[in-house]
């Protein structure tokens, strides 16, 4: 008989659920140094990434397990030369496709050859609403591109899909930003607010914002909903650090969402590397049938049998199943841990300090806040490698 406290929120009966969404992290290099992302800090230490004839087959091993939507993301995507060729593949097996991209090193060619590939879907991200900003926070000059890129897709048949992560630095732009995407006739923006990890956590008390920040940004966000309608849709997102519960930890670990990095390492959400102890499989050296299945690593938060109090007494574990695993292991040192996010953990003041923090800094204090920038020296430096170098820059934005 088959434990059903065992499995994920999506079962069969015999065994744990089909992954639904493919991510393909192609590759770490990016032209940008956002000093937000999500990509591992340790990034310069990470291997060789896997090639085209890989990747064609990861795609075809979990469109036979089931899964319908495969993310092409990095780093860059477009820095990959066989991009077309994965495109085209998942259009073949009956994907959908969406490539999530800066737009820096793409032209109206290129859009055209993807288009031509099969692609369905573009989200291109903007790091601000002026060129001084969203430079600065890029580290390279690609403002005026990025919103050329953005009409070209437009021109291609595409609906425009625009991503801003906001933090402390742009969040009251917010009105600027939203005028932006009115003015390049966005389809859909995702106003995404930081989460912490990666890059992201170690400028964390120079990105993350205030409550009235907040608060003015969501009022802001929601007259422009009622006065666009259905012209353009808006999404928000909160950033964990603000709510009193966890998100359910990629719709439940190994339930959904199963992401390829770029060295072929698998793993149930795209932080997961940096948890210890844990062995990742490779598709390298296994199947995506074998990884997703019988893999220690996937099985090894599925279900509720591994949650520690208050998360398994809790009538809520079956909607959030305990939070993020890496958002608990970042903040408490211990994976197994209700995630700190929750105002039933006994860690849950180590968010609310955090909060406390932010709201209390001098906005002086906090303009001046060096960044440290994603890039392969600043991986290198945070891993100890390399001695005698500035590893930040700062600016009053």
């Amino acid at each position: 008989m088959i434990d059903v406290e065992r499995l994920p929120a999506r079962h069969d009966g015999n065994g744990p659920a089909r992954p639904l969404w493919l991510l393909a992290e192609l590759t770490y290099a990016c032209p940008l140094q956002c000093p937000y992302c999500s990509n591992p800090t340790e990034m310069a230490n990470i291997g060789r990434e896997i090639d085209t004839d890989a990747w064609i087959r990861v795609l075809r091993e979990a469109r036979q397990m089931g899964a319908t939507q495969l993310g092409l993301s990095g780093g860059e995507p477009l820095v990959r030369r066989d991009l077309e060729a994965i495109v085209a593949e998942g259009h073949r097996l009956g994907y959908y496709t969406n490539l999530i991209t800066s737009g820096v090193g793409m032209d109206d060619e290129r859009v055209g050859r993807l288009h031509e590939a099969g692609l369905d879907h573009i989200q291109i991200s903007f790091q601000a609403s002026n060129e001084q900003l969203n430079d600065f926070l890029g580290g390279t000059s690609s403002f005026e591109q990025k919103k050329e890129m953005a009409r070209r897709i437009k021109a291609h048949g595409y609906p425009m899909v625009l991503n801003i992560v906001l933090h402390r630095k742009n969040i009251d732009d917010i009105a600027e930003i939203l005028d932006m995407a009115e003015t390049l006739e966005a389809d859909y923006v995702e106003l995404a607010n930081t989460q912490y990890y990666g890059w992201a956590l170690e400028n964390k008390d120079a990105l993350l914002p205030t409550r009235e920040q907040l608060a003015h940004a969501e009022r802001v966000t929601n007259e422009y909903r009622e006065r666009l309608g259905n012209r353009m849709k808006l999404y928000y997102v909160v950033p964990d650090y603000y709510e009193d519960r966890p998100k359910a930890c990629m719709s439940g670990w190994g339930d959904i969402f199963l992401t390829i990095t770029p060295d072929g390492m698998a793993l149930p959400c795209h932080a997961a590397r940096q948890l210890p102890n844990i062995d990742f499989p490779n598709v390298k050296d296994h199947s995506i049938d074998e990884i997703w299945c019988e893999s220690d690593a996937f099985n090894m938060f599925r279900g509720l049998d591994w949650m520690k109090e208050p998360c398994r007494s809790c009538d809520e574990r079956f909607k959030d199943y305990g939070g993020c695993r890496c958002q608990a292991y970042i903040l408490t040192g211990d994976m197994y841990a209700a995630d700190p996010v929750c105002s039933k953990s006994p860690d849950h003041h180590v968010v609310t300090d955090a909060v406390a923090k932010a709201n209390e800094r001098d906005p002086g204090e906090a303009a001046a806040q060096p960044l440290i920038f994603r890039n392969p020296k600043n991986s290198k430096r945070l891993q100890g490698l390399v001695d005698g170098e500035p590893i930040s820059k700062s600016a009053n934005f």
